[in-house]
């Protein structure tokens, strides 16, 4: 009997264990793992929804979640903005052991490039050379505008007139013959200079997520000016929530520089509902005047100043002359986005963005003497201010015929900038007034035919309005008259285009990469009212020009080791109404005047690059590339009326215009290393030569835009906490044979030789950058630059940069 009852027990017993064990099943049976596919963590906040979002979960620290709730056969989609969409049926989920595996898009977006193409590519498929800085690559290098921001590429050289500014150069190439994007939209307009730009410090840097320069041509994709590269600018994002919980997140940051006494703040704040997502930031920036460094050429010292004492024009001892008197300013940058995506496939994005600064000197022109005096008492430019509404459908299909995505962008921008300038002990202000409404539109289109083939392909218009105003105030009597216009006023300047690019890959070793574009330009100019100061022997001027340009590149991978680039281009840039109709000073003693006899200039170009990889210990890129510019245009001594000088601004002036008067070679080769001595210390190395001529009437002379060989190497250390880099910037010396003609002209901006001439000696800093994260809410940048406080000036920049300089600053993330 007692063996019985024990072996009744028994079964009951393994009874109730058997029932309790596929109960526990059908229970843990539900939840599903999700992990990152290289390091097994689970991964905390994957949105897990089906197509309608009738269903949404998140998953938790343990990256679980429950799919009770879904059908057998419903489709689950796994989202999160950090890693990429996976999708999958329940009863897929349970063949794959309840655990899924995502892709980080961390990575991910170091790989992939929308640049090239304006649609996502592998950045390793793409035959030309692209460079590109993540969200934590901008975090941690804290730039303090986004000029500062290119400069930490290593490929790219920044030219600096004033504080307010920064002037990029790539491969020789600078100004109007680089091009500007933001989130896909031109920045370029009908306005842009020859003479150095400060419009890229309109873009906000504490808003953007990510950043990609494309090196060479990119004329094919974007048209016009795109010759030396296109610097392509990606805000933040608004980020959806995909459960029934407002998705709510927010980064406040608080930053201080000692060189220029700079005080900065930030706020963005980001909801999230389940179809709709909204995102403001907001960045106030105040800097003092600039402080040099203590060593180097006297030649960049600040001795004196001009300033007004009981109305009168005084030039007065600078008590600090390293302390660069006047360049302070301040700057406000706004941004508001909405996101609306009501399923899936189809995304609407609207931006307002607006920037403006502060008045602000431009410091390299109150640099220059006359008769022993400063010339200039005022020179300044006015509030520089930047506006876009930006709006955005994209469409994905897996049925058209046309398309696998569409993207269709509608932008309308407005540019405002002014100038002031009074000479010194003259009761005489010139002042002048630009405004530029751009409207554009393209329509983008990808179709993938086979996992071989890929076609993108798109059109575009854009249309630019110039508004201009001139007057002479009498500060005095606070009286004005009209004045001579720097442009046309109501000038016009219109584009229409279209464009096809493919890319052939036939196996995981080999992609071929093709493309063309036609552009059709037109602008007007009106120069009646000009001409009461000027008398053109004309009173208009058209300039309806077209151009065809191609790409065509290959990317070879025999090995994993070993990957070979090459890559041929054309590219152009048509007359804008600042080569046709301006007027101006451009130096002392010369005058600007419009040419309407313009034509487009071209550009041919190639680069060949090779990656050598060695196990991901060593990777090193090498790439050398070749420019020939034909019909250039550039500024040359010109006659009006016969007459090679004329009164302008009460000064007798040499006659110049802008015209297709020369041609242009350039030549460079860059190499950058990594080595990865474990996954704690890395080195980074990039180093750039540049070289160039261009005619001048028979005669080679150097080129004003190719950059001194330059370079920095920065040693990184990281653990989970901390990551530290100490980093050396250089930069060769450019001697005065080396200097272009018009750059000798300017000497107040260089220092002098042992023979009295200027040129540019070559500098480096040591510097070093240190992030502190605390916790997931809280961290701490902080860098210590020009260690050893250095002094020194940028190529052909009128501005010294900042001597020893510690820069704090403080992060909340919420």
């Amino acid at each position: 009997m007692f063996l019985l009852i024990m072996s009744l027990r028994v079964k009951n017993n393994y009874l109730l264990a058997i029932i309790s064990f596929f109960l526990f099943q059908m229970a843990i049976g539900q939840t599903v793992t999700v992990l990152e596919v290289d390091t097994n963590m689970p991964i905390l906040g994957v949105s897990v929804y089906n197509p309608n979002k009738s269903k949404t979960l998140v998953t938790d620290y343990n990256g679980h979640v429950s799919i009770d709730g879904f059908k057998d056969k419903e489709t689950i989609v796994f989202k999160n903005f950090l890693y990429e969409k996976r999708t999958f049926t329940k009863s897929q989920i349970a063949k794959l052991n309840d655990t899924i595996y995502l892709t980080p898009k961390v990575e991910y977006l170091k790989k992939i490039v929308i640049s090239a193409s304006k649609f996502e590519q592998n950045k390793r498929e793409i035959p030309q050379t692209i460079v590109s800085l993540n969200a934590s690559d901008i975090a941690f290098a804290n730039p303090q505008t986004s000029a500062d921001l290119l400069n930490n590429t290593g490929n790219i050289y920044i030219q600096k007139s004033q504080l307010g500014g920064g002037s990029p150069m790539i491969r020789g190439f600078s100004t109007n013959r680089l091009l500007i994007t933001v989130d896909g939209v031109r920045m370029n307009n009908a306005i842009f200079r020859g003479g150095n730009l400060q419009n890229v410090i309109s873009i906000d840097p504490l808003a953007v997520h990510n950043t990609e320069v494309t090196l060479g041509a990119g004329s094919v994709v974007y048209g016009s000016d795109a010759i030396g590269g296109v610097m392509s600018f990606y805000t933040k994002k608004p980020q959806l929530s995909y459960k029934d919980d407002l998705y709510l997140s927010a980064n406040a940051m608080s930053r201080y520089a000692t060189a220029s006494n700079e005080k900065t703040g930030h706020i963005d704040v980001n909801l999230g509902y389940k179809k709709w997502a909204f995102l403001t930031s907001v960045t106030y920036t105040d800097f003092n005047d600039l402080r040099m460094g203590s060593h180097g050429p006297d030649d960049y010292l600040r001795l004196e100043y001009v300033e007004q004492q009981n109305g009168e024009d005084v030039i007065v001892a600078n008590s600090n002359p390293q302390i660069q008197n006047p360049t302070g300013y301040n700057q406000i940058n706004l941004m508001q986005k909405v996101r609306y995506e009501p399923s899936d496939n189809l995304d609407f994005d609207f931006g307002v963005y607006y920037s403006t600064t502060s008045d602000y000197s431009r410091y390299d022109r109150l640099l220059r003497y006359r008769n022993d005096n400063l010339r200039s008492a005022e020179w300044s430019y006015g509030p520089q201010q930047w506006f876009m509404s930006n709006f955005q459908l994209t469409k994905l299909s897996s049925k058209s015929s046309f398309y696998n995505k569409i993207q269709t962008t509608l932008a309308y921008q407005n540019f405002k900038e002014s100038r002031r300038d009074r000479d010194f002990q003259s009761v005489l202000r010139d002042v002048r007034e630009e405004n530029v409404d751009a409207i554009s539109l393209n329509v983008d289109f990808e179709k993938r035919f086979n996992s071989k083939i890929s076609l993108f392909y798109g059109a575009e218009y854009l249309y630019n309005l110039v508004g201009s105003v001139g007057e002479e105030q009498n500060i005095e009597t606070s009286t004005s008259t009209a004045a001579v216009t720097r442009y046309p006023n109501d000038a016009t300047w219109q584009s229409f285009a279209a464009y096809a690019s493919l890319k052939y890959k036939p196996n995981s070793k080999f992609v071929f990469q093709s493309g063309l574009r036609y552009n059709q330009v037109i602008s007007k100019a009106d120069f009646t009212a000009n001409n009461v100061f000027l008398n053109l022997p004309f009173d208009d001027a058209r300039v309806d020009t077209g151009a065809l340009t191609g790409t065509a590149g290959i990317t070879w991978s025999p090995s994993d080791m070993i990957q070979w680039k090459l890559n041929a281009s054309t590219a152009f840039r048509a007359p804008n109404i600042d080569d046709i109709g301006k007027v101006f000073d451009s130096e002392p003693g010369s005058v600007v005047v419009p040419n309407k006899d313009l034509k487009a200039e071209y550009a041919y170009g190639g680069e060949l690059g090779l990656k050598l990889n060695f196990d991901d210990k060593v990777v090193i890129d090498l790439a050398a590339y070749y420019t020939f510019l034909d019909n250039a245009l550039i500024r040359r001594d010109y006659e009006l009326n016969g007459e090679t000088e004329i009164m302008y601004d009460g000064e007798l002036s040499t006659v110049q215009a802008i015209q297709n008067a020369s041609k242009a070679w350039i030549y460079g080769f860059e190499v950058g290393m990594d080595i990865n001595f474990s996954k704690h210390l890395k080195l980074r190395s990039q180093y750039n030569i540049i070289g160039g001529t261009e005619d001048n009437e028979g005669v080679e002379e150097p080129i004003r835009h190719v950059a001194p060989s330059f370079g920095e190497t920065h040693l990184k250390w990281k653990t989970e906490k901390f990551l530290v880099d100490t980093f050396l910037v250089y930069n060769n010396e450019f001697s005065n044979s080396q200097l272009a003609p018009s750059e000798a002209a300017k000497d107040y901006l260089y220092a002098k030789d042992s023979d009295g001439n200027p040129y540019a000696p070559s500098w480096y800093t040591f510097n070093l950058r240190t992030q502190y994260k605390h916790n997931e809410n809280w961290s701490l940048t902080a860098s210590l630059e020009n260690i050893t406080d250095q002094r020194y000036r940028p190529y052909s920049s009128g501005l010294s940069a900042a001597g020893r300089n510690l820069v704090l600053a403080l992060k909340y993330t919420l």
